[in-house]
């Protein structure tokens, strides 16, 4: 079965990104995918990409137009597109990182027409250079537009939040005005050293890049609860959260909704603060309900985001795409969210809705950026826009 319905697309290799990477060839609407390779950051996993690589271009004797690939110009996998493309004399095209996870979802379903996409994950480069993760996007064959975000939290130590939970809790309380509570809640936890190093790190906007990251808001609220303040594994703070919410709705009981719903600002920004305020002031025995509250509220806060967009540009579908979809829970309440506003919901069933799904999408993309380039529907430059969601 052919995903993108179209069998006249040039052939294209993309390349995934850093994590769970995969590589795609798409060839006449038909994708191919690699074996997982795993982390880039392991040698062994960048030998076996080349492998790959090496296997799909050799798969078929069509031409390959182009050769896909993230923006984020340190990839591996980035740096050995742009030498594939050199040496088969072809283009690179970069994919920005959550367009290609809602297009993996077009890709799979066979979606032409414009949808909205909520791509939700850990970090993925933005075209402004921050790093993106809570995005409302406007998607077409012709591209995209970023029509709102989550409003962003300061990573005190860069990278190193991801893997700290308790750095992200300490950043929404520092947003909230709160940041005088940090040593206080952390410092038995973390050491004082840390947590007042984190504390100044915060009110001086030192090492604290901003992240509009959904995964970054899990961690924060799990560490807000005290289920977990460092992570050894990928997820594991979302996980826990996860769990502590399953366990309060296993039982048929609807949490309280802990908070003021989240608001929009005139930029599209969703405030997730309102929803984290509780948490910290969440007694133990109250654990597994703040948990199942937060997932309420933001399953219902992101369907509203999202539906309020596809009444703006007409649009009666919603792509969901990113790693925070294999969250069930969250996935399912969206789902049944937008779909009482009488919405089709789309997710990735065959491929990965993370980053082991990527290249579907960098391929799909890249795709049809050629064939609008060359084919006999391309745009002529001086005519109007097409494309709700390309700016004129």
């Amino acid at each position: 079965m052919a995903c993108a319905a179209i069998t006249d697309l040039p052939d294209v290799l993309a390349l995934g990104a850093w994590l769970k990477n995969v590589a795609c060839r798409l060839s006449a609407g038909e994708p191919r995918l690699s074996a997982l390779h795993g982390d880039l950051g392991d040698p062994q996993a960048c030998i076996a990409l080349e492998e790959s690589v090496a296997t799909l271009l050799n798969d078929t004797p069509r031409p390959v137009a182009a050769i896909a690939h993230d923006l984020h110009p340190d990839f591996f996998s980035t740096r050995l597109a742009l030498r594939l493309a050199t040496e088969l004399g072809v283009p690179a095209l970069g994919v920005q990182h959550h367009h290609a996870h809602i297009a993996a979802v077009m890709a799979e379903h066979g979606v032409h027409k414009p949808v909205i996409g909520l791509a939700l994950d850990g970090v993925g480069l933005g075209n402004d250079g921050q790093a993106w993760g809570g995005e409302l996007l406007g998607v077409d064959v012709q591209g995209f537009r970023r029509l709102g975000h989550l409003h962003p939290l300061g990573l005190p130590g860069g990278d190193v939040a991801a893997r700290e939970p308790w750095r992200m809790a300490a950043s929404a309380l520092h947003t909230l005005g709160r940041g005088d509570e940090i040593e206080a809640r952390f410092a038995p936890s973390v050491g004082s050293a840390s947590a007042k190093g984190v504390r100044q790190m915060l009110e001086k906007r030192v090492q604290c890049p901003p992240t509009s990251s959904t995964g970054r808001w899990f961690d924060a609220a799990a560490a807000a609860l005290g289920l977990n303040l460092k992570q050894t594994d990928e997820a594991e703070a979302a996980i826990a959260l996860e769990q502590a919410a399953a366990r309060w709705l296993a039982a048929g009981r609807e949490p309280r909704i802990y908070g003021p719903p989240p608001a929009v600002n005139e930029q599209g920004v969703l405030d997730l603060r309102p929803l984290l305020a509780p948490l910290f002031d969440t007694p133990p025995t109250a654990t597994d309900e703040a948990a199942a509250g937060f997932h309420t509220a933001l399953a219902s806060a992101l369907a509203g985001w999202a539906a309020a967009a596809a009444e703006r540009f007409d649009t009666g579908t919603v792509c969901l795409g990113g790693g925070c979809f294999f969250n069930a829970l969250l996935t399912t309440r969206v789902t049944q969210y937008l779909e009482r506003r009488g919405l089709r919901v789309l997710r990735a069933l065959r491929f990965s809705c993370g980053d082991a799904g990527l290249a579907l999408g960098q391929a799909w993309v890249a795709a049809h950026q050629l064939r609008a380039a060359t084919g006999p529907d391309r745009l002529n430059e001086s005519s109007s826009c097409a494309s709700p969601f390309q700016p004129c």
